[in-house]
């Protein structure tokens, strides 16, 4: 038998899902994660999967990011930037943006490189590309052996313009190799060649800085797991790269755990046949949402990392820009494990510190002092203490909430732990709003697919508020993230600056950037066992109208084409469009995808008697009606046609499906639970 299996790290748990290729068949492990050392809790799952024969292994996680939070218990890695002369401080003037408007004590980020490891060259490229002051080979040299001298761990090398004409980077960096042997040396073009020198800046920066972390760590991995297929990464872009690729280009990584819920949730609309999806995704640390539009996961190209977020927006100023395609996202913190307090005004708060797997909910026992999200829903009746591998203390959980919720407001615990998942729930739907209505998208018109831990507890609840009438909760909602691993492909994006009228623009000079993006892209995917009939190459363009500062990506197939589409969207993005106004042509992207077969999911149209599934019944608390004897059902023992009318619970091994009163719930053929408001049109 073979096995596709795909690993996720998330703040609470490490979550691995094996696929039985043969048998169309799901086994799936969660294992607290570890976060002084990602790896254990890896190498700790990986020893429950008792398979040895493995044709695909992916693995995900948020090191990148969690290394800038200073999450890991690591430095950051001595590190040193070498550009163009009278540029040494771009990393401190960037863009001037001012992260709290009203703070007079706000303070920008540090730099992650020091003034004094800040080295120039007195070399110059114009805009047009044109070389106006050669390197002087002596010069860099000299300032090599500086490097060394203070032993530098990696180097990174943007010059002015080198997006245009990247010849003194790679003359710099051949240099350096030489002297250098076992410094990490990076250069802009190789990570980001768009105009823009802040941006490309921080983001060549940040790649150079991650490159000794993450490819430390993911060759430790693949060391102690000895695993008989070749280890994958997940990228933020929502595509597997390989172990060299991600040790390269670490920086296209850093959200490549929340991606992946995303990434399934666009497999399942194709799979559903339901084009427009609104992923939510709540785990034990945060929780997260995406859209799906006509079956495609919606992308981005800004994100800071280590930066601050609120109400789901990243709040830009805050932290370390980097320009790299991801997955759009919507992050809050609003997990199973988000703590709830008491402000300095006395008001009852939820988040943003959560706690994580270490020490994890008061009723984890493991000495775990503040109440979280966790712990309200087992109050109110709507988790069971004896599910799981995990033992819960229900008389713990309600002591950390009397004490430092209820006592001091002067409230009942049941009114504390209802106060809590109100919060928790109005956080969430901050998200789901920013990545639908905020887009300009009207979420009546989506479909929730809801996954994760905590997703399936409190998903029906945030569709109501959103007048979302269907709700679909897949078969393993707390593995699904890890599904999405082996759901995805390879993908790689190049991109090639432009920036000239679209008039100056004819298809020939197109044609030839594209053709010549096109060889390289087909080579290096060639290289990772890919055939020509494997490989989809996808063509966009950055567009604006001249002396605008932002783009709009379009798709193309030809210019004429292209300019149509530029104007029809921004007339939807912005409320209007000037068709006379030159346009003017940023850079042009290619996107090259290399296909790995899917697994095929089974379909189960056997069914039984809704009885059988019917384990329990117990009080559960619901805001509008109180205390209701619920009944509780095992989802494993749910088949194919079951109809459930809530109020009622469903319980599994990795999750726990809320279903309230006004909704009803229906199996389908692949075992998902088809949740619809009752009076709705389905």
């Amino acid at each position: 038998m073979q096995f596709k299996v795909g690993i996720d790290v998330g703040g609470t748990f490490t979550d691995l899902v094996a696929f039985d290729e043969e048998n169309k068949e799901i086994s799936i492990v969660k294992f607290p994660s570890t976060p002084s050392d990602p790896s254990k809790g890896v190498i700790e799952a990986f020893k429950h999967l008792k398979h040895e024969k493995i044709s695909l292994f992916v693995h995900a996680s948020t090191i990148g990011t969690n290394l800038f939070l200073g999450q890991l218990g690591l430095k950051i890695p001595k590190g040193a930037l070498i550009t163009t002369s009278g540029f040494k401080d771009i990393l401190e003037i960037g863009r001037q943006k001012r992260a709290e408007i009203y703070n007079p004590f706000f303070e920008r980020p540090k730099p992650l490189i020091e003034k004094n490891l800040r080295f120039t060259i007195n070399e110059r490229i114009n805009y047009k590309g044109q070389i106006l002051k050669v390197i002087d080979e002596e010069e860099v040299e000299i300032l090599a052996q500086k490097i060394k001298q203070e032993n530098i761990e990696t180097v990174a090398i943007v010059f002015l313009h080198s997006y245009i004409n990247s010849e003194h980077e790679k003359k710099v960096k051949q240099i350096l190799k030489k002297i250098l042997p076992n410094t990490v040396i990076t250069a802009s073009y190789e990570v980001d060649p768009e105009y823009r020198e802040y941006e490309r800046t921080s983001t060549t920066v940040v790649n150079s800085l991650l490159i000794p972390v993450v490819s430390k760590y993911l060759r430790n991995i693949e060391k102690k797991l000895a695993v008989n297929a070749p280890l994958y990464v997940m990228q933020s872009n929502g595509g597997l790269a390989t172990v060299d690729v991600a040790s390269r280009i670490p920086v296209a990584t850093i959200e490549s755990g929340p991606a992946t819920g995303v990434i399934a949730s666009a497999y399942w609309s194709k799979m559903l046949k339901i084009e427009n999806i609104l992923s939510f995704d709540m785990g034990g640390t945060t929780a997260k949402a995406g859209a799906i539009i006509k079956n495609k996961a919606q992308m981005t190209t800004e994100y800071e990392i280590g930066g601050k977020v609120h109400s789901g927006r990243m709040i830009k100023g805050s932290g370390y820009p980097i320009r790299y395609p991801l997955v759009d996202l919507a992050e809050v913190s609003g997990g199973g494990g988000t703590i709830a307090w008491i402000d300095e005004g006395g008001a009852l708060r939820v988040g943003p510190l959560s706690a994580g797997a270490e020490p994890g909910p008061a009723c984890y026992g493991k000495r775990g002092e503040n109440p979280t999200v966790t712990d309200a829903n087992l109050i109110l009746g709507r988790l069971n203490p004896n599910l799981g591998e995990t033992k819960v203390f229900p008389e713990l959980a309600e002591e950390a909430l009397v004490e430092k919720i209820a006592k001091p407001l002067n409230i009942s615990t049941v009114q504390a732990a209802s106060g809590i998942i109100e919060i928790v729930n109005n956080h969430m739907m901050r998200a789901l709003r920013l990545v639908s209505i905020e887009r300009g998208y009207d979420p009546r018109d989506f479909v929730m697919l809801a996954f994760g831990g905590s997703g399936p507890m409190h998903a029906t609840f945030l569709a109501e508020e959103l007048d979302i009438k269907d709700v679909f909760i897949p078969l393993n909602p707390g593995v699904f993230s890890a599904l999405g691993l082996i759901l995805t492909d390879f993908r790689h994006d190049f991109v090639r600056s432009i920036i000239k009228p679209a008039s100056n623009i004819n298809s020939r000079f197109l044609q030839d950037i594209f053709k010549d993006m096109e060889k390289e892209a087909a080579k290096i995917l060639q290289k990772e066992g890919f055939n020509l009939d494997q490989i989809i190459m996808e063509r966009t363009l950055d567009i604006r109208y001249l002396g605008q500062s932002y783009e709009i990506n379009i798709p193309v197939k030809s210019l004429n084409e292209a300019l149509k589409l530029f104007h029809l969207r921004h007339q939807e993005t912005y409320g209007y469009a000037e068709k006379t106004e030159p346009v003017e042509i940023v850079n042009a992207h290619l996107i090259v995808i290399g296909l790995i077969k899917k697994p095929e999911f089974k379909k189960h149209y056997k069914t039984s008697d809704l009885s059988k599934a019917l384990i329990n019944k117990r009080k559960v608390f619901f805001e509008q009606t109180g205390w209701i004897q619920t009944p509780i059902y095992l989802r494993d023992n749910l088949s194919f046609s079951n109809q459930i009318k809530g109020p009622a619970i469903i319980e599994q091994y990795d999750a726990t499906t809320i279903i309230p009163s006004g909704w009803n719930g229906f199996v389908d053929e692949f075992l998902n639970m088809h949740l619809t408001k009752v009076g709705s049109n389905d």
